[in-house]
């Protein structure tokens, strides 16, 4: 979360929608600097693909916290994509590769050659090959066009929509439709990835890299999710209603597609070489957006902090911190700046939340702080309410649900009370997380590494180890391994 900006102004906040979405995904050339070939360019509407990514660029960099400059990690990647452009479908096709300034585990491409890789990713690689891999699968978006025909896909299911809404006159038949049309645009962007996959492989292999990294690192994305929801059963979305083939089917057919290349063990994987360049790079939340600790939010630079119940999952975003249980509760935690005038029974009441019941406002104090609380209903959703003041700013925390339990009553109340200042002590203590690389002595075993990592979770440190360096369970250490660890 970002240091707080005033946010009134605004219409009134769609929190329905808000959480509906929360409960549901250095710039670089390569070093071919061939021109975008003509045949190569796809006009759709009045926009060039290269103008459709010129224009979402900003926004894409905003939305995942800015770009992030690290040496090391812009020379693998540039390293990669120079081979990866030359075995590719169209070696006359340019890149410009952004890496992101989040912890998130994704990369995507945009028409134009706008591809993007987040310092999350990077961070479980465990290879140049697992690396390269992803960026061959987003390359074959670009070279097969798939951002253009996307956009029409979705241009045209919108129409679709409309035409029916408009004519139809039976909300069971327009209900029926829409969701023939949505499901459509699902299946239309699976055989897209699976296309791209396939592309991606063949690619990887022809830059002369192991064709089976990308089976390889889609089960270490597969792992990572597992391990930051903590519950396999949020996994379990019915396949065609994903834009993403289901993780299992899609390292099938990347296995299958590796298979018809060569038997394992062929291709360059440079694991020594990827990891000495990850060596001190950031690993999770950039400072600036403050620090998850387990169930803790802290921010160093506001000085404060609150904790989550047990359950529930944080995620830092430079929007806001979400968190969630897994069963259909959310929260979100953000902040907006107060004129010294203004008193937090009128800000609440300032237009800001649809659905607001006026006469739940009660006023409280949390931890000798001025707060207020308040209950709103909006499409079906529950919303309680709590905002916090410090100074002149406010600090507002939503927890949404659409079962208003005791559960859910006691979650929010816990929340809000755990909302504390820091004391100077433990600002100072708030350090980065790191990633450190280090060489496997005789006889070390993945406890004894595991125990020198901090700021993680003691209890998962082993897990996160394992999963961070591509360890299976009981897989032995080998001297002179470099295996990534993560400090403070």
């Amino acid at each position: 979360m970002k240091q707080c900006r005033r946010l009134r102004p605004c219409a009134r906040v769609a929190l329905a929608a808000v959480f509906a979405v929360a409960l549901a995904g250095c710039q670089l050339t390569s070093s071919s600097k061939i021109p975008l070939n003509n045949n190569s360019r796809v006009f759709f509407g009045k926009d060039s693909e290269a103008s459709i990514g010129a224009r979402e660029h900003p926004r894409v960099v905003a939305s995942y916290g800015g770009v992030y400059k690290n040496a090391g990690a812009e020379e693998a990647v540039a390293r990669a994509v120079g081979r990866l452009v030359a075995a590719s479908e169209d070696p006359s096709q340019t890149y410009k590769i952004t890496i992101l300034n989040s912890p998130a585990v994704n990369a995507f491409a945009l028409p134009g050659g706008y591809l993007y890789v987040t310092r999350g990713l990077l961070a479980l690689a465990n290879d140049t090959s697992e690396m390269a891999a992803v960026l061959a699968h987003e390359m074959a978006h670009v070279t097969a066009h798939h951002g253009a025909a996307r956009q029409q896909q979705e241009e045209a299911a919108a129409l679709a929509s409309k035409v029916v809404t408009n004519i139809v006159d039976d909300p069971e038949e327009v209900e029926a439709a829409v969701a023939s049309s949505q499901r459509s645009l699902a299946r239309f962007t699976q055989v897209q990835e699976l296309q791209a996959d396939a592309i991606g492989v063949r690619t990887l292999a022809r830059a002369g890299y192991d064709p089976y990294a990308a089976a390889r690192f889609l089960e270490s994305m597969g792992r990572f999710s597992d391990y930051k929801t903590a519950r396999a059963e949020t996994r379990s979305a019915p396949d065609f209603l994903s834009t993403h083939p289901a993780t299992p089917n899609r390292i099938a057919r990347a296995i299958r597609e590796a298979r018809q290349i060569g038997a394992p063990g062929i291709g360059e994987q440079d694991r020594d070489a990827y990891l000495a360049k990850l060596d001190g790079m950031l690993y999770g939340d950039d400072p600036l957006q403050g620090f998850v600790r387990g169930r803790s939010f802290l921010h160093k630079a506001l000085g404060i902090g609150f904790t989550v119940p047990d359950g529930f999952t944080l995620e830092n975003t430079p929007q806001a911190v979400l968190a969630s249980d897994g069963k259909g509760t959310a929260l979100r935690f953000d902040g907006a700046d107060l004129v010294s005038s203004e008193v937090l029974s009128d800000y609440i009441q300032s237009g800001w939340i649809n659905g607001l019941v006026e006469n739940s406002i009660r006023q409280t104090t949390v931890n000798g702080l001025p707060a207020v609380t308040a209950t709103a209903l909006a499409e079906g959703w529950s919303f309680r309410i709590g905002l916090v003041r410090k100074g002149e700013t406010v600090y507002r925390f939503i927890l949404a649900t659409r079962d208003p339990s005791q559960g859910f009553l006691t979650a929010f109340n816990d929340t809000l009370e755990s909302f504390r200042q820091l004391s100077l002590t433990e600002q100072a203590r708030l350090r980065p997380l790191t990633i450190r690389i280090a060489e496997v002595s005789t006889g070390q075993t993945v406890h004894d590494l595991a125990r020198r990592m901090s700021g993680v979770d003691p209890a998962r440190r082993i897990e996160l180890f394992k999963l961070l360096n591509g360890l299976a369970d009981g897989e032995q250490l080998e001297t002179g391994q470099s295996v990534k660890l993560i400090v403070d």
